[in-house]
């Protein structure tokens, strides 16, 4: 956000949403768009780096078929479950934040999250390769690692293990890791 010629940052979260070609068709599946992949490739150039590595998550998420909009049931988890797993994950974050003056995994600031709230042994190494390789950055790593700490949350445990690692670094790149994105009782992931 710029004021009178100043850089000032919110804590606001904001949603970036991008279709994924011009036409907005383009899929994992690759049905319905007939854009060539030069333009989808320009057309997806348009986010700059520094704006991309601002986002904490990025998920591609697929067009909701008919069957799924008019079927009954559904297939996903109930609310009421969803909110006592969050309700749980935020209890544990507050636990681990008394005396700190900080109440939610986002506001920690990176330095911390690298020296006074460290992951299991190991669970770094695949970050550590992606800023080898240039894939992520030192704001990237930093974000990588609150989702890391959210999902541990969530998941229920007391830090972050390499899966949690790998599950944030596939949420912040959108490389797939191998690990489940969807969360299902907690302290397992389905």
């Amino acid at each position: 956000m710029l004021q009178s010629g100043q850089r000032t940052e919110t804590k606001d979260p904001h949603n970036l949403a991008a279709n994924p070609c011009p036409c907005g068709r383009h899929t994992l599946h690759g049905t319905g768009c007939e854009c060539p992949a030069s333009v989808i490739r320009r057309y997806q150039a348009r986010l700059s780096g520094p704006l991309l590595d601002r986002v904490d998550l990025r998920i591609e998420v697929e067009p909701v078929t008919r069957s799924d909009l008019l079927g009954q049931g559904g297939r996903g988890e109930r609310s009421t479950t969803v909110a006592d797993r969050v309700r749980e994950a935020r209890a544990r974050t507050a636990a681990r934040l008394t005396d700190t003056p900080w109440t939610v995994n986002s506001e920690v600031p990176g330095h911390e999250l690298r020296t006074r709230f460290t992951t299991a042994p190991g669970a770094l190494a695949a970050a550590e390769r992606d800023i080898d390789r240039g894939l992520l950055t030192a704001r990237g790593l930093d974000r990588v690692l609150r989702v890391a700490w959210t999902v541990a949350d969530l998941a229920g445990h007391d830090r972050p293990d390499a899966e949690d690692l790998a599950l944030a670094l596939e949420l912040r790149t959108g490389i797939a890791r191998g690990v489940p994105v969807a969360a299902g009782t907690a302290g397992e992931w389905t």
